[in-house]
């Protein structure tokens, strides 16, 4: 069990915190009184919600501007994270790209780099902080999925099969970590309102309270808001896949795909 008595004083690493639910995390991490270190695209952004969080809550904010979605990128943290010093706690990995439309109609490096930053950037992370984490006896990792992880998803089939495999990933390593005093979790939101969804219907400040008490729980998955759970159940495990595909499928169309 990880407890905000437990997170405070140390150091949470947050990834696409400049915005939506990474920058909501940052934001109820930080008011636990743990110190943050922030990682995104932006260098402006990120400087600007360290300088924000660090006055606000009196924690340690470090802002590392950085493309995970580059081959060496979590390479590069995780040895910078190591130079400084910085024993890491908890890792949220949050950062992620979506891509709506027809796979016919996408562009392959547009996915790659999807695929490069949900799926390859998550887990190399996660493999270089983890075991450090197993050696001291605690510390967490909140992988961020979606409800569409667990629905083939028309329209978003790329980054719906991405999230797939964050959920798969992270019940695996739960499975594989237990009894280490390591606490690993997948929380996967629903619609969300963000920059990247600005159709989503939930705030990212709910997604980040279901995220800290996700933290204090003993399962491998969490979903974000009770109509989320039901429709990931009905969807994901109830309806046969042909009639969850045509629903899915109508819904998408009319969305404006």
């Amino acid at each position: 069990m990880t407890t905000a008595a437990h997170m405070r004083d140390t150091f949470a690493v947050v990834t696409g915190a400049s915005t939506g639910i990474g920058a909501a995390i940052a934001e109820r991490l930080a008011a636990s009184g743990v110190h943050l270190v922030l990682v995104a695209r932006s260098a402006d952004r990120l400087d600007e919600a360290a300088e924000r969080l660090s006055r606000r809550h009196g924690v340690t904010v470090r802002a590392f501007p950085l493309d995970l979605a580059a081959a060496d990128a979590p390479t590069r943290l995780a040895k910078s994270l190591a130079d400084e010093g910085i024993e890491v706690e908890v890792l949220v990995n949050n950062a992620g790209l979506s891509a709506r439309g027809p796979v016919l109609d996408g562009d392959p490096a547009r996915f790659r780099s999807l695929i490069d930053l949900n799926v390859t950037a998550l887990t190399e992370l996660t493999t270089l902080l983890v075991p450090a984490m197993v050696a001291r006896g605690h510390g967490a990792v909140v992988n961020i999925a979606s409800t569409g992880g667990y629905v083939p998803a028309p329209y978003l089939a790329v980054y719906a099969a991405t999230k797939a495999y964050v959920v798969s990933f992270t019940q695996a390593l739960w499975a594989e970590t237990r009894g280490t005093g390591v606490r690993v979790v997948v929380v996967s939101p629903g619609p969300t309102k963000t920059p990247m969804n600005t159709r989503g219907t939930r705030s990212a400040e709910a997604v980040a309270t279901t995220v800290v008490r996700a933290l204090s729980g003993n399962g491998p998955a969490v979903i974000d808001g009770r109509a989320n759970a039901l429709g990931a159940h009905l969807f994901g495990r109830l309806l046969p896949t042909r009639l969850v595909l045509a629903i899915a499928r109508r819904v998408m169309a009319r969305s404006g795909t």
